[in-house]
């Protein structure tokens, strides 16, 4: 039964204590406040007070460790805690201050002014008598600091206004900061007028935007909280003001055209950092003139200047990020006496306080990055790439209307080689970083092709840690805006024009490597489409092998083609995507194992550096190295290859196991297809449709036949055709239906050769010569 009775009311004996805590920072910052100052005897509590200011605060820890508030230096000060007092001879402040009504109160903490004041009203009457009163009292500097004309108003009035004002600073219970929970309105002594309580968790607690400096100071009838302003009385709401106010009618129209003043007229605790005219002013006379005339981006705009907290100036100790109405955020902080947003000083006029919030007047308008066109979206580490764009006439070809994806690299990444090209190559290269469509950064995957406005097709690459496009890493700032998403780069994009085969074919650092590989048959591995990583030896790693070396390297193939495919794995692997630091296993074709990891910039295959990496292929990538690779766990069983072997490397122990022999690789790892083929058809083509194994046969009237035939890997019959195939002189097929203007598209082409019938999608049409409408397809056989 206890368990029960236990288990049954735990939940709520520890919401209560959460509730307690929650509205209890004030006294959680004085605990901590006593702790700081224990060597400086009993009751004595650790203040920081702002250098050149009176303001003094019970500080957080960040502020205390970083010895400053608001970014101004800050002393400390040791004084006794509320409710002690020192003693003459003693340390620290052992003796309990005197319990007083509350007009003796307000003389006890200083607020001589109040008291001074209660007693000119005939307030003093009632706060000495029977009753359980709060009051916030001014200090003495909060009397100092209120405008004279009100000031002169009060004390000329002192029967009436005085003693009004005074009651609005007063309730008919006790409340100490402990029963102050946030977003608590009370009501005041004065014509039901409302006070606003905010307890912040650093502990500061307001009244009307009001911070309270020193709490919870005891009477017989009631407390004193002492106050660092004179409150004044708050009617109308947000909205009303916005609607009065004519410093604010430039953003009182985007406010009323979006709807979002009506948010403004009701019930809440809204910030609102409301820009003036003056702000407006500031705008580019186009970038205003489109935001306003655009619904979604003037809502936008409108409602980023709104949070759903209630943010007063004296709370703000140090910077913290608030989510906007918009949905995304802003960090407001603060500089001494200011105000700032973004890091930004701004704030002309401060917590004017309303029924549902409290309003900042800002000289900045700030606009989000969902009411910002793409190009608008770079920031100071893309200006190089954004300017290039501008100059080289492209900001003009984005569209409003439209969606695009730009790939902005860092600043860092154009040398001053590829800012001297020529402006219509380098016009050509910043279209390959403009993608067609809009992409954000998770609808990207692996494999995925995204084509540029320059015509480009560029492949995405997902890995553990990163984004990769072509050889080119995505780095954190992703931004969307109105009319598309930009992401940042670490390097230009380079777009693969040549296949691995070709790439070393045309570099003569590869020549002995590449004639090993035609040596070993493989070289329609890296001449056919897909997905490898190759790690290339330059000539330096063959240093010191001989003709003879080489022939009798050459003679045995299965040794020969187990060592080249050590040096492949399937997938394609971007240096600059490995987590740097960690060890990345990757498989290889010939079945061992490469160890890969970046440090310093620099890619280690098996802790060996690779002089140049990411040299993109259009089926794979290449990363150069300058020794032979090979797997430690292989042994070697010929006494001519172990010599051989050590000549070209050094940097692991050969395992020697007398008549081992190197396994078989047969070439069933890839799946060879058909290059394109083009060949104009006249007439009307008749095709005829089989299942796998068949031929597909077209006599094309007044020319040769040509046949397609289904290859797979595997059989001499096969890869004899396939040879066969790729050695006619016809290099791409084109298929013109008269009338009806259909193409095959590439997946269709595909479902042919499979026996499927194919899907039509409706296109636009072009009229060539010849009378019918024509299309052009591209067929990819695989």
């Amino acid at each position: 039964m206890k368990i029960f009775f236990l288990f049954t009311f735990l939940p709520f004996l520890l919401s209560a204590f959460e509730q307690a805590a929650a509205s209890a920072h004030y006294d959680k910052i004085l605990t901590h406040s006593r702790i700081r100052a224990r060597d400086q005897g009993p009751n004595v509590c650790a203040l920081q007070q702002v250098m050149g200011t009176k303001k003094k605060y019970f500080s957080t820890c960040r502020n205390w460790y970083q010895q400053s508030i608001c970014g101004k230096k800050a002393t400390v000060l040791y004084e006794c805690c509320p409710g002690y007092m020192k003693m003459d001879g003693t340390r620290g402040c052992p003796a309990v201050a005197p319990i007083d009504h509350v007009y003796g109160t307000l003389g006890i903490v200083g607020a001589t002014t109040t008291q001074r004041y209660s007693d000119m009203s005939k307030l003093r009457q009632e706060i000495e008598g029977r009753g359980s009163f709060t009051f916030f009292a001014p200090s003495n500097e909060a009397w100092d600091q209120l405008d004279s004309e009100t000031h002169r108003n009060l004390v000329d009035n002192v029967n009436i206004e005085l003693y009004n004002s005074l009651h609005h600073h007063m309730l008919n219970k006790r409340m100490l900061t402990k029963d102050l929970k946030n977003g608590m309105t009370l009501v005041s002594m004065y014509n039901g007028q409302k006070l606003f309580i905010n307890h912040y968790p650093n502990g500061v607690v307001t009244v009307n935007c009001a911070r309270i400096i020193h709490g919870n100071q005891i009477a017989t009838n009631g407390v004193v909280h002492v106050i660092d302003r004179v409150l004044t009385s708050v009617a109308n709401t947000i909205q009303d003001f916005i609607e009065f106010e004519d410093e604010l009618s430039s953003f009182r129209a985007p406010a009323i055209t979006s709807g979002v003043m009506d948010i403004l007229g009701r019930p809440g605790h809204y910030t609102i950092f409301a820009p003036t005219n003056e702000a407006f002013e500031k705008l580019p006379r186009g970038v205003l003139e489109r935001i306003m005339g655009d619904k979604v981006a003037s809502e936008a705009l409108v409602k980023f200047h709104i949070l759903n907290t209630l943010q007063c100036s004296e709370a703000i100790t140090g910077g913290a990020v608030y989510e906007t109405l918009e949905g995304n955020t802003v960090e407001v902080g603060c500089d001494g006496e200011s105000l700032t947003v973004n890091g930004v000083k701004m704030v002309k006029r401060k917590d004017i306080v309303r029924s549902n919030g409290v309003i900042h007047l800002i000289d900045q308008v700030l606009i989000p990055d969902s009411a910002k066109q793409v190009i608008e979206l770079g920031g100071a580490q893309q200006t190089t790439f954004t300017d290039l764009v501008a100059q080289l006439g492209l900001a003009s070809s984005l569209r409003p209307e439209g969606q695009y994806t730009l790939l902005a690299p860092l600043n860092g990444a154009f040398s001053d080689d590829t800012l001297r090209l020529d402006q219509r190559l380098l016009k050509r290269i910043l279209q390959n970083h403009i993608i067609k469509v809009k992409v954000g950064l998770n609808e990207l995957y692996n494999g995925q092709e995204l084509e540029t406005i320059g015509g480009k097709l560029l492949r995405v690459f997902v890995y553990r840690t990163a984004v990769c496009i072509e050889n080119s890493c995505m780095v954190r700032g992703s931004k969307e805006g109105r009319n598309g998403f930009i992401h940042i780069f670490r390097q230009i994009i380079s777009p693969a024009e040549k296949t691995l085969h070709e790439m070393l074919r045309n570099d003569k650092r590869f020549s002995i490597f590449l004639s090993l590989v035609k040596a070993a048959d493989l070289d329609d591995v890296l001449s056919q489409p897909g997905q490898w990583t190759l790690f290339v030896p330059t000539n330096d790693a063959f240093k010191g092998l001989t003709d003879d070396d080489k022939d009798i390297l050459i003679r045995d193939k299965n040794a020969l083609r187990n060592i080249l495919l050590y040096h492949l794995t399937q997938g394609v692997f971007i240096g600059s995507g490995f987590e740097p630091g960690v060890t990345n296993i990757l498989k290889t074709i010939q079945g061992g194992k490469l160890y890969l990891k970046t440090v310093n910039d620099t890619l280690l295959v098996n802790e060996l550096k690779s002089r140049e990496s990411d040299l993109m292929a259009t089926n794979g990538v290449i990363h150069v190295i300058d020794k032979l690779l090979y797997p430690a766990e292989l042994p070697v069983g010929n006494d001519q290859l172990l010599t051989i072997l050590k000549k070209l490397i050094k940097y692991i122990q050969i395992k020697f196991v007398r008549d081992s022999t190197f396994k078989e690789i047969p070439l069933t790892f890839y799946n060879p297809s058909i290059t394109q083929l083009t060949k104009l058809i006249e007439g009307e083509p008749e095709f005829k449709i089989v299942r796998e194994g068949e031929t597909i046969t077209k006599v094309i009237h007044g020319g040769p036949e040509i046949k397609y035939t289904r290859i797979t890997a595997g059989g001499s019959d096969n890869e004899e055709k396939l040879k066969k195939i790729l050695e006619e002189e016809v290099t791409k097929v084109t298929k013109f239906i008269e009338g009806d203007g259909h193409l095959l598209e590439d997946e269709e082409i595909k479902r042919l050769l499979q026996g499927e019938a194919p899907v039509r999608k409706a296109q636009p049409t072009r009229r060539a010569q010849g009378g019918g409408a024509r299309r052009r397809t591209r067929l990819d056989h695989s």
